[in-house]
């Protein structure tokens, strides 16, 4: 079929959320024509759901996202109103950043940055139709019936495919916060031969701030030290005058109203038809569930410094609007509270993740990525994690440059993805530090240090990010250089000053490295035997070296078992295997397989289902197979 094409991109980008603006920031800054379509502008880089960013494994995410040279952390650092950090309790390998963002703030500076940006258009506009041929992206074709070339197209419409909102026994057709719901896309999809499926999310109510009675909440402040999301944005910059957020709680009253209408909630009256977050379940499903629990925790979240809008944390709901307000006013300090939103459910279209390679594009149309909650996660974390990924792949897909593939020694963007196409997904997917087997290694504080170079060959990290980088990267490494040449020696005067510090004395002579092994020895100590030597490093430098050497040994196990993996990974499986073949592997290896169609035999061996026996059977086929070639 040939089509009249009245504009013409490499690549457009359908929905412009969180994965929809990191996957066009990403494709217009390496270089290629861009088209971000949306159906809203108003709802560009919107939050629908909770407003914040970060938090547990996500915090690490959005510093992968800035590593790589994405837009998500330096975004939240100039509209943040409170900064925490979490689990600093807890091992290096589960902090993680968690910031309070001012709503309106966060999507206008967003918009102002893709404005702004060179190669990129952005256009109000639905998008009914994806245009393929003979198996192969050529453009998309919007309500209007106006058709525009594209040799790469990048779906990220969330929640809107279908979108459904369900409040009670209220049911209609919308995307998020009552935006336009995409319909037609969601049956073009179908039409193009991809697997589809329902899932569901839901939004907690709103109420107005001088309502609370916070006298009976616990406040919760921001962290007075400075932190960030960017490892561009300065300590000096740190916001001083941040807005707390307060702490309450469910009781008996707030539990036995819900029970006594649970026959009202859509939840369970068959009128939610979509697999709901199991992380984050709606307060109705959680009373249920935890029905021996007499209280659930409620965060009281401000929307944002010009708003009197506040977020109920933890009430996520799709009870009658009436029933709402009755639980409302039965928790403390909530007595008065002044509705300003209804809680809601959403239901919306998914694609299916194991369609996707590990590019993110679909292994069924060459050319056609999608990203963000279209695959099935949660988060706007997860989402704009997947968009960059999206973004750089479809880029170097059109410039017929190689492809861009995150590991899961790389990053928690790698877990993501390798789960999403390994596992799929039976319900809306969410990162937690669980999921990452390197977890010492995926830590918050080094996200630049494993991600930056990449994001430099890619095009995407400019000049002053790589030489800021390069120095700071200078900088540790001649510290580590030096603390593991210079010695402390058993002397009496050594001694004295260590045991005065209230340590053991040495016996042997000790590197400064090997002395800082010490669970009580930090950087601090070394500096009173050795000096600070001749390197300015600041408080983030100095946790980080503390880091790397307090933890060295695990650390070296983790990068061994990588290397082990490694060898996985690079066992390459050709791409149109008859997996038949193998009459010795189990029938359930064999059918998920053959759904799968995995891409190398660490990715196999990762299937749910496949056995060490499945695995080792398909070795050997490879290697006989690589034998027979080499001949």
């Amino acid at each position: 079929m040939t089509h009249h094409f009245v504009e013409e991109y490499d690549i457009i980008v359908i929905g412009a959320g969180h994965a929809g603006v990191e996957a066009a920031l990403a494709t217009s800054r390496m270089g290629c024509k861009t088209l971000l379509a949306t159906i809203s502008i108003d709802m560009l880089a919107f939050m629908p759901c909770n407003p914040s960013i970060g938090g547990s494994a996500k915090g690490i995410v959005v510093r992968e996202i800035d590593a790589l040279g994405g837009e998500m952390a330096k975004n939240i650092d100039k509209s943040y109103i409170q900064m925490k950090m979490l689990n600093t309790g807890k091992g290096p390998a589960v902090r993680a950043l968690r910031a309070q963002a001012d709503k309106a703030l966060y999507s206008k500076n967003m918009r102002q940055t893709v404005e702004k940006q060179e190669n990129l258009v952005l256009r109000q506009t639905v998008i009914d139709e994806i245009l393929v041929e003979e198996d192969k992206v050529v453009g998309v074709k919007t309500a209007t019936k106006q058709a525009y070339a594209a040799k790469a197209v990048i779906v990220t419409t969330g929640t809107a495919l279908r979108g459904e909102i369900i409040i009670g026994d209220l049911k209609y057709s919308s995307g998020p916060n009552n935006s336009l719901a995409s319909v037609k896309l969601a049956d073009n999809l179908r039409e193009l031969g991809l697997e589809i499926d329902r899932f569901k999310t839901g939004t907690p109510p709103r109420v107005k701030a001088n309502s609370i009675n916070y006298d009976k909440t616990e406040i919760q402040p921001g962290d007075d030290k400075p932190n960030h999301f960017s490892f561009l944005s300065r300590d000096e910059d740190y916001l001083k005058d941040q807005i707390p957020c307060w702490l309450t709680y469910t009781n008996e009253e707030s539990h036995e109203i819900i029970n006594s209408n649970l026959h009202r909630a859509p939840l369970f009256s068959g009128m939610v038809k979509g697999v709901g977050p199991r992380y984050c379940p709606s307060i109705e499903d959680k009373i249920v569930r935890f029905s021996d629990k007499d209280r659930h925790q409620l965060f009281l979240e401000p929307e944002g410094r010009d708003t009197e809008e506040v977020y109920v944390q933890g009430l996520s709901t799709s009870l009658p609007e009436d029933v709402q307000k009755e639980l409302l006013h039965s928790i403390s300090g909530l007595e008065n509270a002044e509705l300003m939103r209804t809680g809601y459910a959403i239901e919306y279209d998914i694609v299916l993740p194991h369609q996707l390679r590990a590019t993110l594009e679909t292994k069924k149309i060459s050319g056609l990525f999608t990203a963000g909650q279209t695959n099935g996660t949660s988060g706007y974390e997860e989402a704009a994690g997947q968009g960059i990924i999206a973004g750089i792949n479809a880029a170097l897909k059109v410039q017929n440059k190689p492809e861009f593939i995150l590991k899961r020694s790389d990053g928690y963007i790698g877990v993501m993805i390798d789960d999403l196409v390994t596992k799929g997904t039976v319900e809306p997917y969410r990162l937690l530090t669980s999921r990452a087997e390197y977890r010492l290694i995926l830590r918050h504080d080094n996200a630049d240090m494993r991600l930056t170079e990449l994001g430099r060959s890619i095009g995407l990290v400019d000049d002053e990010r790589y030489k800021e980088f390069s120095n700071k990267k200078n900088n540790i490494d001649k510290e580590l250089t030096r603390l593991d040449s210079v010695k402390l020696k058993p002397v009496s005067e050594t001694n004295e000053k260590i045991v005065a510090l209230g340590f053991k004395p040495l016996t042997d002579a000790l590197t400064a490295k090997e002395f800082m092994r010490r669970p009580e020895v930090n950087y601090d100590v070394i500096t009173q035997f050795i000096g600070s030597g001749d390197v300015d490093l600041d408080d983030k430098q100095i946790e980080f070296i503390e880091t790397e050497i307090k933890y060295e040994g695990y650390i070296k196990k983790a990068l061994d078992q990588v290397d082990k993996m490694k060898r996985m990974e690079e066992k390459r499986i050709p791409k149109n295997m008859d997996w038949d073949v193998l009459d010795s592997i189990a029938t359930e290896a064999r059918q998920k397989f053959k759904k799968i169609n995995p891409e190398t035999l660490g990715q196999a061996s990762r299937i749910s289902g496949v056995n060490p026996s499945d695995i080792s059977i398909l070795m050997v086929y490879l290697e006989g197979k690589n034998r027979s070639t080499r001949k």
